[in-house]
């Protein structure tokens, strides 16, 4: 009798920390910031025992289960959707700012100035890259970090940790998101691209009306010198726009676990 109490209290002890540790790793590795290929795995790892440890003992009670079981593989699978989709969702706000960047940087005549987005690893352009860093720097300015975090705790409270996950209507919720975070890229180039169009359309009649200067041997430098007065003059706008994606992001999520 008394080793098998003293098993039950092991497993449960045990499953305390293991199904939430499932959860916050997902979300820690697929996450803005923290999924960040310049973060290494061990770090990512110890921030997410970290937390683990220090939100574990806030949650309600998890199910009893043992560990090698066909319930726990559930339970496990369950929780690794749920983090990722949390950090997928997050993802695709950054990821609209690089795209907007991108069509920028195209309609300017940067295009071809690339580098590798530390993100995800990939040659984006410059100027999506300076956007990216703006943003993350928005992020940590509106204490994004700590809607993060409160945002992952009341995950547990909201779907708490069991076999079942999330449902049809949340991937379908996820997949509208990211059709909806395509829109706002364009919406967030929108401004430089038709401030853009009119200089080069200006660049355009120069060189109609007089076609004997060589126009667009000045007008190339002068469109990425105007291209950069407009992303400065339009900056105010990025910051309003992105922390208005954050916001309906961080609203999705709690759609999609069941909050609201």
């Amino acid at each position: 009798m008394n080793l098998s109490l003293a098993t039950a209290e092991l497993t449960a002890l045990i499953g305390s920390y293991m199904w939430p540790f499932f959860r916050i790793g997902a979300l820690v590795m697929t996450a803005p910031l923290t999924g960040s290929t310049n973060v290494p795995v061990r770090v990512r790892l110890m921030l997410a025992v970290a937390l683990t440890v220090l939100i574990a003992p806030l949650l309600p009670e998890v199910p009893a289960v043992d560990p090698f079981s066909w319930p726990a593989l559930m339970i496990i699978f369950q929780q690794l959707v749920i983090g990722i989709a949390m950090g997928f969702a997050l993802n695709l706000v950054f990821n609209a700012v690089i795209t907007g960047g991108s069509v920028v940087a195209m309609q300017m005549g940067l295009g071809f100035a690339s580098m590798v987005d530390p993100s995800n690893g990939t040659q984006v352009p410059v100027i999506s890259q300076f956007y990216l860093m703006f943003s993350t720097l928005i992020f940590l300015g509106v204490d994004g970090h700590l809607l993060f975090l409160d945002m992952l705790a009341q995950s547990f409270i909201v779907l708490p940790v069991g076999p079942e996950g999330l449902d049809r209507d949340a991937f379908h919720a996820i997949a509208l998101w990211g059709a909806q975070m395509f829109a706002a890229a364009l919406w967030l180039a929108l401004p430089a691209v038709i401030a853009l169009l009119v200089v080069n359309s200006a660049f355009g009649a120069m060189a109609r009306a007089a076609p004997q200067l060589n126009i667009f041997v000045i007008g190339f430098p002068l469109a990425i010198l105007m291209g950069f007065v407009i992303i400065l003059y339009l900056l105010p706008q990025v910051v309003d726009q992105f922390i208005r994606m954050l916001d309906d992001g961080f609203a999705l999520i709690d759609r999609v676990l069941g909050g609201g």
